[in-house]
């Protein structure tokens, strides 16, 4: 009985670990927000 208790835990634990990693990696802008060009994208690089 235990054990299962424990592998419920564990399994709870790292799926809220994935979905917190998950909306990590999300951009928040705000709306209305959109990306401008580099001042100097035809420069060739570096």
């Amino acid at each position: 009985m235990w054990i299962v208790l424990f592998v419920l835990a564990v399994l709870f634990v790292l799926g809220s670990a994935l979905l917190l990693l998950r909306s990590a990696n999300l951009p928040r802008l705000p709306k209305g927000v959109k990306p401008q060009p580099y001042q100097d994208d035809d420069a060739g690089g570096w």
